[in-house]
């Protein structure tokens, strides 16, 4: 078993097949193939069930991933430090929420950008536990995230405190009247949203129960379902200002134990702290 043959298993079991595990480290897939059969027949025990959608993850593969992960990392990690002499330099993996990344992060990305050149930023987007999740996994450097967070092995630290609004159609004054509907949908990104679970939360206070999710991708197709009457939302204010000041959607202002949210900034407490990290977050203290 070495560094090279845990980081093949991780992708296969993140990715779900052999040929996709080839196609992202850049190898052929008869060469990862060959190296998860050699590391199975080493460790004497299947890592992965074979079938012809691709491979499933086995029982004993399951609890050997969260190691694969903090191996790889940990290794990365003596790299980072061996090369690191306080200028911000080499990759940054940042996770965000779509929303965050749309109304707060250009001014943040683009000051860290010009600031530190030499800093390999990638941002990527998702909903709150699919990035918790990521960072757990050692995917990711760093998250924005809805709060509340809690985990022991996470830090977090307040970045943004943010308003959340009702949304819905021009049509609607007053949100009691959507008690009258027959069957209200709700526009929601996929399962894991925190927005989404507050959403429920809200409805379930004005006593509807039987809302059905109607699942988008995107912010702009989220709001201009709303506008057309299709359902509701939740999300900040300042993600739908524009389009409330147009008169596309309506902006309901919540009862207060609804209307404010954190986002978060988290990372993993036991990986190195690399000088583009410190940067980074020294910029984000400076957004509180």
């Amino acid at each position: 078993m070495d560094a090279s043959d845990l980081k093949m298993f991780e992708a296969v079991a993140r990715l779900g097949s052999m040929k996709r595990a080839a196609a992202e480290l850049n190898t052929v897939q008869s060469n990862v193939t060959a190296r998860i059969k050699a590391l199975e027949n080493d460790l004497g025990i299947s890592l992965f069930q074979r079938h012809a959608r691709g491979v499933t993850i086995t029982g004993p593969g399951q609890r050997m991933l969260p190691f694969a992960g903090q191996i790889t990392k940990l290794l990365a990690d003596a790299r980072a430090a061996a090369k690191d002499d306080g200028t911000p330099n080499g990759p940054l993996k940042i996770g965000s929420l779509e929303t965050t990344t749309a109304m707060r992060l250009a001014p943040l990305l683009s000051n860290f950008t010009l600031a530190y050149p030499e800093v390999q930023l990638v941002v990527t987007t998702g909903t709150t536990a699919q990035l918790v999740t990521e960072l757990l996994e050692y995917r990711l450097d760093g998250a924005f995230v809805a709060g509340p967070v809690e985990h022991p092995d996470l830090d977090r630290q307040v970045v943004f405190i943010e308003e959340l609004v009702l949304v819905t159609s021009p049509s609607v004054t007053d949100p009691s009247s959507l008690t009258k509907c027959g069957t209200l949908r709700t526009i929601v990104f996929q399962y894991g949203c925190s927005y989404r679970q507050k959403l429920e939360a809200v409805l379930s206070g004005m006593g509807i129960a039987n809302a059905r999710p109607l699942e988008l991708g995107s912010l702009d197709a989220m709001i201009a379902c709303v506008s057309a009457g299709v359902g509701v939302t939740l999300l900040p204010r300042r993600v739908v200002a524009h389009a409330a000041s147009e008169g596309n959607v309506s902006a309901h202002a919540l009862p207060q134990i609804h209307a404010n949210v954190e986002t978060l900034f988290i990372r993993r407490k036991d990986t190195y702290v690399s000088s583009a990290m410190r940067a980074f977050l020294e910029l984000c203290d400076t957004q509180t």
